[in-house]
């Protein structure tokens, strides 16, 4: 009989990899029976997903929601979808491929994979991150899912009203 591992999402910087947060978060989540959700790219999403996966005995999985390169097409001019470049990242298990490219300034636009990660999510931890960070946590808001604010320097403040403030991963993962 199949359990229900609870998937936990890690948003972020695409870019910046944020170690100092990344890294114990993701160790954490894997040695506590929780799966891992991100966007499969590169930054904080890189970074905790190696972190997790480092972890031996670990029940939970890594799964990827990766963005298409290229427009979104109607039927009939159908071309093919592939994945930007590097995505998915090598740490990442469980690959779902989508023909969704809308990201950062975007990530709320229905043509984003932004959505399938936070609705996938039981919870959702905000590390520091730009554009496509604030659209995912805007959207943990609109569908009501549970939020922690990660960051050391009040990054996230004015979402503060919506979701759980952590300034260390300690205090973030006794809200998880």
């Amino acid at each position: 009989m199949a359990s229900n591992i609870p998937m936990i999402a890690v948003i972020g910087s695409g870019k910046n990899e944020y170690p100092s947060l990344s890294v114990p978060l993701g160790r954490w989540l894997a040695e506590n029976g929780y799966s891992l959700i991100n966007g499969g790219g590169g930054g904080v999403m890189l970074s905790t997903a190696r972190a997790f996966k480092s972890v031996k005995n670990r029940t939970g999985f890594i799964v990827g929601i990766i963005p298409s390169s290229s427009d979104y097409f109607p039927p009939e001019e159908s071309k093919p979808h592939y994945p930007p470049p590097n995505y998915p990242n090598q740490y990442t298990e469980i690959v779902i491929q989508t023909h969704l490219h809308l990201s950062g300034s975007r990530g709320k636009m229905f043509a984003s994979r932004n959505h399938i990660i936070i609705l996938s999510a039981e919870k959702i931890v905000a590390l520091p991150g730009g554009n496509g960070t604030q659209s995912e946590i805007e959207l943990a808001i609109e569908y009501k899912k549970p939020l922690i604010l990660l960051s050391q320097n009040d990054e996230w403040s004015k979402y503060k009203k919506h979701g759980l403030i952590a300034k260390t991963v300690e205090q973030a993962t006794e809200k998880i």
